[in-house]
């Protein structure tokens, strides 16, 4: 038996873990989305090396199609997204009378605090100076970082799918035994399938979710390209199970007091987007998934706070898929079957 470390060990190595996901996130991002895309594409690499394709062009095949979409549907989003950047400021204006009336008490008890505080410091008023520094050569560097981490992610997504079964096979040679061998193998086989078919079914279901609320907003009269706008939320933002349909009704209940008149007319909306993510939610993905994929609400949180904390939007993008891979590791290794039912 080796012996145990201590707890104050533990959560030094957990912070000091932690700090450097923080501190090298531009390195771990891209690797992290790489092979988030190469799950997404390796059932369609298999399906096509069924039909006798070769895994290259397989794979760059899945690769074009997948920039090819993308590219095609930012093309359709970027007017309507420009027109409501522009369009909710002067909106918020209008509403703003509202607004202070409903925060007004808010506002009253603010400047009698301010009036205690003065007292107390002799009668003279605070000033808060705020300084600005702005940086000229910003905006020159941020695009072209951008482009290259854009870069970075595409080839690497490329090497995932062409060249991750090579990189398998060279670290399996250096296990010492054929048994050792033949069950790791066993172990990256399952759990490459079931990921894979994990991410590819929830691309899925949400690319439906995504599809039928377009359909529904442009049934109610909404142009289709801002249809398209609200589908493509829907589909990124359900990644992100909790935090992202409440952001998501947000935003409905915010284009729908911008788009209509009538209060039950601008609450329409985010009534369609609560019906889809219920019944999502609560009927679709569990049927589809089954049990061996359900997750805790309570850790499915805690993963959101932590990976949103340490990586932002990205980190909620991939919270859920990284919490799956730890459970379907745990669950494959003898000894730590319990801690996967502990995500349960």
């Amino acid at each position: 038996m080796r012996p145990r470390a201590p707890a104050a060990l533990l959560v030094l190595t957990t912070l000091a873990v932690a700090a450097a996901m923080w501190a090298a996130q531009a390195v771990i991002l891209p690797v992290l989305l790489a092979a988030f895309f190469a799950l997404i594409g390796n059932p369609l690499i298999r399906g096509l090396q069924r039909l006798h394709v070769p895994r290259v062009i397989g794979a760059v095949l899945v690769l074009l199609a997948g920039l090819a979409g993308t590219v095609a549907l930012a093309n359709q989003l970027v007017q309507p997204a420009s027109e409501w950047v522009r369009q909710v400021p002067r909106e918020i204006r209008k509403v703003a009378p509202q607004l202070r009336e409903m925060t007004r008490p808010m506002q009253a008890a603010n400047e009698a605090a301010a009036d205690i505080a003065r007292a107390a410091d002799g009668g003279q008023k605070v000033e808060v100076v705020r300084t600005e520094v702005n940086d000229p050569y910003r905006s020159l560097t941020a695009t072209p970082r951008m482009l290259a981490s854009v870069f970075a992610v595409v080839l690497l997504t490329f090497f995932f799918m062409v060249f991750g079964q090579n990189l398998q096979r060279n670290a399996l040679s250096l296990l010492p035994t054929r048994q050792q061998k033949r069950i790791t193998v066993g172990i990256l086989q399952s759990i490459e399938y079931e990921i894979s078919r994990y991410v590819l079914t929830i691309s899925v279901i949400n690319f439906t979710v995504g599809l039928a609320l377009a359909g529904s907003l442009y049934l109610l009269g909404v142009p289709l390209a801002e249809a398209l706008l609200w589908g493509t939320m829907a589909a990124v933002l359900n990644y992100a199970p909790y935090v992202g349909p409440l952001v998501g009704m947000l935003i409905m209940l915010l284009m729908g007091f911008v788009a209509y008149d009538g209060l039950w007319s601008a609450l329409l909306p985010a009534g369609i987007y609560l019906g889809l993510h219920t019944l999502e939610g609560q009927i679709i993905t569990p049927i589809v998934l089954g049990r061996q994929m359900r997750l805790s609400p309570l850790v499915l949180v805690l993963a959101l706070l932590l990976f949103g904390w340490l990586w932002g939007i990205i980190g909620l993008l991939l919270a859920v898929p990284m919490l799956v891979c730890v459970k379907i590791v745990l669950a494959r290794i003898s000894g730590l079957e319990g801690w996967a039912r502990l995500l349960e």
